[in-house]
């Protein structure tokens, strides 16, 4: 037995074993289903169960949706088209009125006028040229000229009028910056600001419309002024949420300093402004830019309903980013507030440079959820009696036509809004995972 043992020798392989294919039952479809869908009893009947619930939802969905109504000029066409039942969706209406939902009662070609809508079309392509430089680093950087130049240009576009207008308002951002930059040496930094935006305002105010006037009668350049009340539809909700998300982010972060800020005064007046606007629904604001604005102006004054609108949803964002902005900054640790100070930053240097990126990094999820809802927001312009989707959709069903349509004006307009606010909230998913905020 020993001598057995002692000639022995043991198995050891010389080469490595073949990688094999896993089971076909542990990955792809089939692997994800088993674990995910099918993993014991309890997940294998509720899987059947919501299975059986999604085709019985898309049994009664998929005819609704595939009707043949495309070609109908009236819901009794639709229902003459979809039989006895009336079983399906009558498309006419957004064949018939799809322009009207877009676009209000902008000028378009119709009663001998000029078809003007190829503007709110060029704005809105000019919009995705301006904002690509912002959202993303790989698009050339000469772009950001039309970033800069495209606040001024969007409205022009819509509204049309001289092109000298917005020429001069951005004449007098360049002369408060000139102000500013070259004053600071003689007069100093706080001072030459106080002055420079003082300029700026004035010049708004008094210089704007006599220089541009002035010469315009000298060389008449300009496009075919469009009247406020023609605007409407997915055009008006776009104008005002574009607005409204451009200007409220840069003063949320000024509220949002503001109110850290060690000066009472302005920590006070931001606060008193931010707790304000958080506790007035924003209908009530919409009133006071709709009617009572209006009351407080010098007699004469005419103050366009879509700029007041624009203010008031803008002031009533900016509230909210201030409040989702600081808690961004709350966030930051003591550490990087010590760590800029011992650097010899200033304050701003300090905001700019090292506070300020992380909190915005930190707050991307609530500033997009902010953007989101203040875009959804638009629709309640409608109740002012401004023509947006929604107020479009019952002039339209007031129509002797489409008396009776309902959930293909109201799935359409849903539809323009998922489009957008999943777009912005996808970005915002970018965005996370490309700075790593997790980390």
């Amino acid at each position: 037995m020993s001598d057995t043992n002692a000639n022995s020798v043991a198995f050891v392989r010389e080469t490595m074993l073949e990688e094999k294919a896993p089971p076909s039952t542990a990955v792809g479809v089939v692997g994800w289903a088993k674990a995910n869908l099918f993993s014991g009893a309890f997940n294998t009947i509720l899987t059947l169960v919501s299975l059986a619930f999604v085709l019985y939802i898309l049994w009664g969905l998929v005819p609704w949706l595939l009707s043949p109504t495309w070609g109908a000029l009236s819901l009794n066409e639709c229902r003459e088209i979809n039989g006895p039942g009336h079983g399906g969706a009558c498309w006419g209406v957004i064949s018939d009125r799809w322009q009207q939902l877009l676009f209000g009662f902008y000028p378009n070609g119709s009663d001998g006028a000029a078809d003007l809508r190829w503007r709110p079309v060029l704005a809105l392509g000019l919009l995705f040229v301006a904002i690509a430089p912002v959202l993303f680093d790989k698009v050339p950087r000469k772009l950001f000229y039309v970033t800069a130049v495209y606040p001024f240009m969007m409205p022009w576009l819509l509204w049309g009028g001289s092109v000298w207008l917005p020429v001069m308002v951005m004449f007098g951002l360049v002369l408060g910056y000139l102000i500013i930059k070259y004053g600071a040496d003689k007069i100093g930094s706080l001072a030459a600001l106080i002055v420079g935006v003082l300029a700026t305002v004035l010049f708004w105010l008094y210089g704007v419309s006599p220089v541009a006037d002035a010469i315009h009668s000298a060389i008449p350049l300009g496009l075919e002024p469009v009247e406020s009340r023609k605007f409407g539809g997915f055009m008006l909700s776009i104008t005002i949420g574009v607005v409204a998300i451009m200007c409220s982010l840069p003063i949320g972060i000024v509220l949002a300093l503001g109110r850290q800020s060690d000066l009472l005064i302005v920590k006070a007046l931001c606060v008193g402004f931010i707790e304000f606007i958080r506790g007035v629904p924003l209908i009530t604001l919409l009133f006071v830019a709709s009617t009572l604005l209006n009351i407080f102006l010098p007699p004469g004054t005419n103050f366009d309903i879509i700029l007041r609108v624009m203010i008031m949803v803008t002031l009533f964002a900016a509230a909210y980013m201030a409040e989702v902005i600081r808690g961004g900054l709350a966030a930051l640790p003591k550490g990087q507030y010590e760590g800029a100070d011992s650097l010899g930053l200033d304050y701003w240097q300090a905001q700019r440079l090292i506070i300020m990126p992380q909190a915005l990094k930190i707050s991307i999820p609530g500033i997009v959820s902010t953007f989101i809802g203040v875009f959804k927001d638009t629709v309640l312009v409608s109740i002012i009696g401004l023509l947006d989707p929604l107020g479009l959709s019952n002039a339209i069903r007031a129509d002797a036509d489409w008396n009776g349509i309902v959930w293909e004006i109201y799935g359409f307009i849903a539809l323009l809004f998922f489009v957008v606010c999943f777009s912005m909230s996808r970005y915002s998913m970018y965005l996370e995972r490309k700075l790593k905020t997790s980390h």
